[in-house]
């Protein structure tokens, strides 16, 4: 790579740093402004057009950021899930171990779901839809599940997503040290997850007469 172009690199990367890190304060990313981030990474305003048209765009490199991590979760729980005993166990353990060692990629990830930037929040909805395609097509290759058809591992897919997003923002602190071990956030994904596959495999499908 040029050094003018890995200049550019690195600098671009800056902006993402120091837009997670102003967010690292509590702060969503709908409140923080060009300026600021720009300050923060050490650079003049104007320089932020050099590589981001506005805040959004900047956003949405932040969302591919954190979706590549994530999918790479997804993929190592995949090479690894027969070595390490059950498939949720190690899922949970890889995915934990991810969120440890990209805390603040995956704490943006927990806010702007619910963030107050539109395009920001059709990208992790796009993000969350495509994790969901991949279990899919992970579900597919499981004996005891391949009886569904695919609207039907589709319906399992997107709980187990959901429920994975929606511990997200349990899983960014440590828990309360007088929290009970059955209520920590690693647990309760753990039992959630078991819930989902268990019921599954009693479940009929799409479009069965309910009891």
């Amino acid at each position: 790579m040029q050094p003018r172009a890995e200049q550019k690199l690195q600098t671009r990367h800056a902006l993402m740093e120091a837009a997670r890190t102003l967010m690292d304060s509590g702060r969503g990313f709908g409140s923080l402004s060009l300026r600021e981030v720009a300050r923060s990474a050490g650079i003049v305003p104007t320089g932020f057009y050099r590589h981001f048209h506005d805040m959004d765009e900047l956003g949405l490199a932040l969302v591919a950021e954190v979706g590549e991590t994530f999918r790479e979760t997804i993929r190592q729980v995949r090479h690894h899930e027969l070595e390490m005993g059950g498939v949720i166990d190690a899922s949970v353990r890889i995915f934990l171990d991810a969120v440890a060692a990209n805390r603040s990629q995956f704490l943006f990830l927990a806010r702007e779901q619910y963030g107050g930037s539109l395009p920001v929040r059709q990208a992790v909805g796009a993000l969350r839809e495509r994790i969901t395609a991949d279990l899919v097509a992970d579900l597919a290759t499981m004996p005891k599940l391949q009886h569904f058809d695919t609207p039907a591992q589709t319906v399992i897919a997107d709980l187990v997503v959901k429920t994975v997003f929606a511990t997200l923002p349990e899983l960014i602190d440590p828990p309360a040290p007088t929290l009970p071990s059955h209520a920590t956030p690693q647990v309760k994904m753990i039992e959630q997850l078991r819930f989902i596959f268990i019921s599954a495999k009693h479940w009929q499908g799409l479009g069965h007469p309910r009891d």
